[in-house]
This record gives structure tokens, sequence and C-alpha cells, in this order.
């Protein structure tokens, strides 16, 4: 059955967003380039897209986003100043940000629109090829990776697919939430919301930063109007995309850090340090000592 549906090639990024959060730290640089220890937040999604399957890597651009090129670009001056100083290891790393084998193309969002226009505008690209989409501030660390997960999950079925997870009911409201009901051995969508109120909210399982979507969303996007925030919603797409073929939700088996925020990208700054090998063992030593300094001194006298 996984032979009678389109493989999933290729991947979009909309990453035409200013930052706000994190100004002014994101004045002149991307949020999708602030680091986890010694990448960029991009750099981890788009490895979870090749490693999942994909070949063609497509970026939606805006203004003062040229640094996300130039990093998945060569480096020829920096490549040359690492050789001759035989600097081997950090060579390699560089020389493989992106496999000989993948290829980019960058299509600029000439205004800020949302998030369902960032996808429409990768229509071009796409064409009628079922594809991913991947917000680069959901850092997902997964034993194997959420979008891989959710391509399974399509081969299966030849539907879209939502990666979700569970939030607090008080965190509907910034999220898309959706509720959903058993078809065969997965959760097909009935219905999805924009960042409804807890009270209104139909479930509690919100849509984070992962999608596979067949390609009729784009006829939906072109028709669907401005919604919440005068932008063009791509839950609103997805809403419509309900009344001509199941969407799936998926669960993913892993941690997702909203690296959109300040503390969701602490948390993964901390967490990623915590394991990476050349910093586990002084960083946890870091932490160990910063947490004793925060307790209170009652607690720690009773030691």
């Amino acid at each position: 059955m996984a032979n009678q549906h389109r493989k999933i090639r290729k991947a979009v990024f909309p990453v035409a967003g200013m930052g706000t959060r994190f100004l002014p730290a994101t004045k002149s640089t991307p949020k999708e380039m602030l680091p986890i220890v010694d990448k960029p937040l991009i750099q981890y999604a788009v490895e979870e897209a090749i490693d999942a399957g994909c070949t063609e890597i497509i970026f939606v651009t805006g203004r003062s986003k040229r640094s996300i090129e130039d990093h998945f670009d060569k480096a020829y001056e920096l490549e040359t100043e690492l050789a001759l100083r035989q600097k081997d290891k950090l060579l390699a790393h560089v020389q493989n940000i992106l496999p000989h084998h993948v290829t980019c193309l960058y299509i600029r969002q000439a205004e800020a629109l949302g998030l369902g226009h960032a996808v429409l505008c990768a229509q071009a690209a796409i064409g009628d090829e079922p594809f991913a989409v991947l917000l680069a501030d959901d850092l997902i660390d997964a034993p194997k990776g959420a979008l891989k997960q959710m391509i399974e999950n399509y081969e299966k079925t030849g539907s879209s697919v939502l990666g979700v997870e569970t939030v607090l009911p008080e965190e509907t409201g910034s999220y898309g939430i959706v509720e959903v009901s058993p078809w065969q051995q997965f959760q097909r969508i009935q219905s999805i919301v924009e960042k409804p109120k807890p009270e209104n909210a139909p479930s509690n399982l919100a849509v984070v930063g992962r999608y596979i979507l067949t390609p009729r969303i784009f006829e939906l996007l072109e028709t669907v109007g401005r919604g919440a925030g005068n932008e063009i919603q791509l839950t609103d797409g997805i809403a419509k995309l309900l009344e001509y073929e199941p969407v799936l939700a998926h669960a993913f088996d892993g941690i997702r850090y909203d690296c959109g925020s300040k503390i969701g990208y602490l948390e993964a700054t901390l967490a990623f340090g915590l394991k990476h090998p050349e910093t586990a063992a002084q960083f946890a030593q870091l932490v160990q000592k910063y947490a004793q300094s925060a307790e209170p001194k009652s607690a720690k006298s009773k030691k």
C-alpha cells in the first residue's frame, strides 16, 4: 500500500517572521538562527526533514533573513582557513551542514500575511506533490524524528497528518486545537479551531509545528480569505480540507521545546547542553552550582 502514495520529497520552512519576542537579539539576526549550544534552530529542523527523506528544502523568507541563506551555502574563505589550520573536525562540521543530494530554494514572502500565506508562497515550488511544513521554533527531540513518524502514517494512508501534543487547558489560546475520533488505527481530526479560549476549546490537543499536507491545501488557502489577526491562517485552510479528505493527528514520541518563547528556548538550551558530548559534564556541574546558590538559606542550613 505504501507504494501507492507519492513520496514526501519537499519540506517548507516558513522563516519570514520578525521574532519580536526575542528583541533586541532578533533586530538583525533571524530568530531561526538563534543557537542551541552550537547549532541554530533552523539547522535542527532541516536535519529532521532530511533524516525523514526530504531532498528539497524550501525556505519562505523575508527581509533581513539573508544569514539563513549564507548558513546553508558554501563558505569558501572559512573552509580554506580551517583547512590551512588543519582543523579537520570543524571543517567537516561546516562542509556537512547540507548533504550533497539536498537542494535549497528561497522564496520571498513580500508581506507578513500569516502562516497560511507563507505556505501559499511555496505553491510554485511544490506543484501537485504532498509536502511537509516545519516550524523551526518548535524544536523536537525525538528518538525517531517527529516528521519521520508522521511520514510513516502518511505512507499508510495518503492523508494529511498534523503533529499534535496535549497542552494545559489554560494554554489553548496559543494554539490551533483539534477534536479527534478513532479512524482505522489512527486519530482522524473532526474539527480544528485557531487559538480558542479554554471554555470554547473542543479539547486540549494542540497542533504544533509539524505538518504533512496534500496539494489540495493550496486551492483552499487561495479562497479561504483572511482570518484571525487579518492574516491567512493555515488553520482555516486545514478546516476546509477536512470537508474533502481525512486529516490525521499524530501525537509524536518526543519532547517539544517551544523556542518561540524565552523560557522554552532556555529549557532547550539546558536540555541539549546537558547531553552534548563536549559540554555535558561541565555544564551539569554549572547547573548544580547555580541550583545550589539559588536555594533559600534556610534550606541550605538544614544540610
